[in-house]
Formats: structure tokens, C-alpha cells, sequence
């Protein structure tokens, strides 16, 4: 009986395990239907604004893009549903046999206790098996022999029972897992039709474009043109701002030097002659620094989890080398990511900080650099700012709004971030650190 009730506490055992772990992939599975089913509602939200000008054509043509993309990843999102779906009704059959074989064993055991407790069935007859015992410690044992022998009927019945409900819940979870593999499959096909009517879209955007290559290949020189001088820009005020920064920590060392000086000890060695003891002074450490080192660990702490710099948009380029979506052989390089969004969009700082620098910079719009300790984060292509210079900024606060060109009706989000370590600036890439 023991035997028997460990196994049964092990096949229990292993099957809450299981399910635990199937349950923890098929929750981070949901978790990734919901995000990806996210993305494809905004890009095709995005998707129905653009127009069919040049260059909507190419937001258009970008978001189609990243619409297939989604819609690929949701499809192998649901293979992996189906698949687990699947491995879960193995799993459950395989449960079922175990507890179906321990059940043969349980009802065979019942059989024959059942056999021995009708032998044993009236009260002279155990009366009898009692009396008829060599000693009184011997007829002390045999009463309680009795006693565990009904005792051992009652628990393999509620055992038999407890089997019998364990299966009864596996054949239903089975069902269930039928009926969710048979949605998956419906919504695997419905995003495989979605895809295929995309492709065709994004053939008729893309031959469009073809058409166009010359003078596309001319508004690309420019465009690089206008990104150098954004870049040279950039580079300029925040190597402004960390030489401004440095020149007032020189001049607080010097005034903490001069006052050290003037509260020096003077000792006297002759009526006509004195000498001074300089005392060691320690460069003098700013308030903000400790200020600063905080938030650029704080900043740090949130890599792959800082708010958009809009609150709806999709990624239409990346950062660093992107090949051109219709001219082969062609690149772009870029220093941020650009992120289209609706028209007009407000323009939010992704951490809380500092404003150290609003600029006008033809071809970009305006521009503003908030510093977050030893990092900075860059908005440009703004039709307007809400902050200046020295405004301190909470995360989510808005900071702008996005410029709109004649005949578009999406406008573009151009944002950066930036390390300085010493006097050196480094463009990081802001996908790795904006939240998925």
C-alpha cells in the first residue's frame, strides 16, 4: 500500500512540474501573441494614413515591411502554440495511461481486500479470529489487524475515486488543448492570407518607387547631406556643453583654492619675517557629480526599457548601414533610428534629465539634447519645442512636436542617444535601448 501511494504521489508530482513549465512557455508564448498583434494594429493604423506622394510611398513601403515582418513572427509564434498545444496532449494521453494502469493495480488490490473483509464479514466471526488467538498480546495484534484492513479498504477507495477525477480533468484539459490547437491554426491561416495580400501591396508601392529611381537617388544625396550636418551639429553643442561644464568646474576648484588660501595658518619666526603652511587641499568634488553619476546609473538600469520618444510609431530605419528598400547596392547610414509616426505627433524625453541644448538646424528641424548624467538623448525633425535650456524634464514629459512636409501625412521621429566619456562622444544604437 505504501509502494502504491508513493507512486501515485510521484506521477502527481510530475505532472505539476510539467505543467507548471508548459504553462510558464505558454504564457511567455501569449505574452509575445499580444505584443506582436500590438505592432501589426500600429503599423496598420500608420499604414492607412500614408498617401500615396514619394515619399509616403517610402514610409509606406517600410511599414509594409515590418507589417509582413510582424505577421511572419506572429505565424511562427502560432507554430510554436500549435506545437506546445500538441506536446500537451501527448502529455495528457501519456498521464492518462499511467493513471489508467495504476488503476488496474488499485481495483486488483480492492478486489481481493474486499474478498478478505466478506470472509471476515460478522462480528463472531472476527470475534472468533480475536479469541482464537495463543496470548492476549497476540489477540491485541490481530484486533488491530482488523482495524488497518478496514482502514486500508476505505483509503483504496478514495484512492480508486481520486484517480478516477484526475482522470476526468486530463480527458477535459485534453479537449481544451483540442479546441485551442483548432484557433491557432484558424488565426495561423487567416495571418498567412493577411501576408500574401501585403506581398501584393508591397509590389505595387515598390514598382512605383522604381519608376522614380532618378530622382530618388538625387533626394538621397541630400538627405546625407542634411544627416552629416545634423551629425557635425550634434557633435558640436554637446562637445559645447561638456566644455562649458569643465570650464565651471575649473573656476569652483580655483575659488575653493583662493578661500583655502586665505584661511591658511601664519606662523611667526622673526619680528621682520613670517612663514606660512599651505595645507593639502583635495580638488573639490561638485554637487552634481554624485547628481550625475545617479542618473547615469539610473539611465543604465533602463536599457531595453525607456519609453518611445512617441507614443505610437514603428521603426521605419534603423540605426547604423540600411540597405535601400528598392535600389540594390544602395545604403543609408544612420546615427539614431528614424520612427514614423501620425502626423504632428508629440515628441516625449525617454528619462528624466536635463535640457542642454534647443537648436534650428536646416533639413532637421529643431532640435533638442537632454542630458542624463553621462549620456545624452537627441530629438530632431520638431516643428515646435515646449522646453529651453536648463528645463529639467521628467520621463514621458513632452518636449515638442513633429514637423509635417506638405503632402505627407506621416510625420517622422528622428532620435538618438549618445555616451560621453571624458571629452569623447559615442553614438549608441537607441533600438537596444528603447523598450520591444
Amino acid at each position: 500500500m505504501k509502494s502504491v501511494s508513493k507512486i501515485i504521489l510521484g506521477i502527481l508530482c510530475m505532472a505539476m512540474a510539467s505543467q507548471s513549465i508548459a504553462q510558464s512557455t505558454s504564457e511567455k508564448l501569449k505574452r509575445e501573441q499580444q505584443q506582436l498583434e500590438k505592432n501589426i494594429a500600429n503599423t496598420k493604423q500608420l499604414l492607412e494614413k500614408a498617401k500615396s506622394n514619394t515619399e509616403s510611398s517610402f514610409n509606406e513601403l517600410k511599414l509594409l515591411n515590418n507589417q509582413i515582418a510582424y505577421r511572419e513572427q506572429l505565424v511562427r509564434n502560432f507554430d510554436n502554440q500549435i506545437r506546445g498545444a500538441e506536446l500537451k496532449i501527448k502529455e495528457k494521453q501519456n498521464q492518462i495511461e499511467q493513471l489508467s494502469e495504476e488503476m488496474k493495480t488499485l481495483r486488483e488490490q480492492y478486489k481481493k481486500l474486499l474478498v478478505y473483509a466478506y470472509k471476515h464479514r460478522n462480528k463472531y466471526g472476527k470475534m472468533m479470529y480475536i479469541f482464537s488467538s495463543d496470548s492476549y498480546y497476540e489477540a491485541i495484534k490481530r484486533a488491530k489487524y482488523l482495524e488497518k484492513i478496514q482502514e486500508m479498504i476505505k483509503k483504496q477507495f478514495l484512492v480508486i475515486e481520486q484517480h478516477q477525477r484526475l482522470i476526468a480533468t486530463e480527458m477535459k484539459n485534453i479537449e481544451k488543448e483540442k479546441e485551442y490547437k483548432s484557433k491557432m491554426l484558424d488565426e495561423k491561416k487567416a495571418e498567412r492570407e493577411q501576408i500574401m495580400a501585403d506581398q501584393q501591396k508591397q509590389q505595387v508601392v515598390y514598382q512605383e518607387l522604381k519608376a522614380q529611381e532618378g530622382q530618388i537617388i538625387a533626394k538621397l544625396k541630400e538627405d546625407e547631406r542634411k544627416r552629416a550636418n545634423l551629425k557635425v551639429q550634434i557633435d558640436a553643442a554637446i562637445k559645447k556643453e561638456i566644455a562649458e561644464a569643465e570650464a565651471r568646474r575649473k573656476k569652483a576648484e580655483a575659488e575653493a583654492k583662493k578661500k583655502a588660501d586665505a584661511a591658511k595658518p601664519t606662523t611667526t619666526t622673526s619680528p621682520n619675517t613670517t612663514t606660512s603652511t599651505t595645507p593639502t587641499t583635495k580638488p573639490v568634488e561638485l554637487p552634481e557629480t554624485k547628481e550625475n553619476a545617479a542618473l547615469s546609473k539610473s539611465f543604465e538600469g533602463n536599457r531595453g526599457k525607456l519609453p518611445w520618444p512617441v507614443e505610437k510609431g514603428n521603426i521605419t530605419e534603423g540605426y547604423g548601414k540600411n540597405p535601400h528598400p528598392t535600389i540594390p547596392g544602395v545604403f543609408t547610414n544612420n546615427n539614431g533610428v528614424d520612427i514614423s509616426a501620425p502626423k504632428n505627433a508629440q515628441v516625449r524625453a525617454v528619462f528624466e534629465g536635463e535640457v542642454t541644448s534647443v537648436m534650428n538646424i536646416p533639413g532637421a528641424g529643431k532640435v533638442v539634447i537632454v542630458k542624463h548624467g553621462n549620456y545624452r538623448t537627441v530629438y530632431s525633425n520638431l516643428q515646435s519645442t515646449f522646453v529651453n535650456v536648463g528645463s529639467k524634464v521628467s520621463t514621458k514629459q513632452v518636449i515638442g512636436s513633429l514637423v509635417t512636409s506638405d503632402g505627407q501625412s506621416l510625420s517622422t521621429s528622428h532620435f538618438e542617444i549618445h555616451q560621453v566619456v571624458g571629452t569623447t562622444v559615442t553614438s549608441l544604437n537607441p533600438g537596444l535601448w528603447l523598450a520591444k
